[in-house]
């Protein structure tokens, strides 16, 4: 049999996809709800790309208490740079909405769009990739932390007893993967 190809789709997944077979046991309310979801974030990585853009052209918005014209404004003012990745290895990495290192102070900016209520935890674990992508001493340096979300800010100023243990337990686990996939690898 010659199949039709689809070669625009490749590499996607329907919303109504196979793989995440559990919507054929939704009632229509579950689905609406669930599609809406979908939207929300699909928004929200919209609004991540424009506020970055916004950030890397200087483009402050309306000087306004809105979520995102605070968080644009405020990374733009303190000289951040947008959506920057931070490495430890390929086990454990990720991308910070902002950021800057400057005199000593370490600033990370988290823009949050949706409405499940953001933990700080997130920024604290970008910290602590920070410290070992660089190998500064959390010890050695201030940290602000700051989740923008449903037009407020939260602020928080870890101290090494919060990043420290963050710090190790990516290196003890890092180590558990990298040997789980070195036995994996002799198979």
């Amino acid at each position: 049999m010659n199949f039709n190809k689809h070669l625009n789709l490749e590499g996607r997944h329907a919303f109504l996809g196979a793989s995440k077979y559990h919507w054929i046991h939704y009632s229509e309310d579950k689905i609406a709800e669930s599609y809406q979801k979908f939207l929300a974030v699909q928004k929200g990585t919209m609004l991540h790309e424009f506020a970055a853009q916004c950030i890397r052209l200087g483009q402050k918005l309306p000087r306004s208490q809105k979520t995102l014209n605070h968080y644009v404004n405020d990374a733009i003012g303190y000289k951040m740079a947008p959506e920057q990745i931070l490495l430890y290895s390929e086990n454990c990495f990720g991308t910070v909405d902002a950021i800057a290192f400057r005199n000593g102070l370490l600033r990370i900016h988290d823009l949050k769009t949706g409405a499940v209520p953001a933990h700080m935890e997130q920024l604290e674990v970008y910290a602590a990739l920070f410290c070992l992508e660089y190998q500064i001493k959390p010890s050695e340096i201030e940290m602000e932390l700051r989740l923008y979300q449903a037009d407020d800010i939260l602020i928080s100023n870890p101290t090494v007893e919060d990043i420290a243990p963050i710090m190790d337990k990516i290196i003890r686990f890092d180590k558990i993967i990298r040997n789980i996939k070195e036995r994996e690898e002799q198979l």
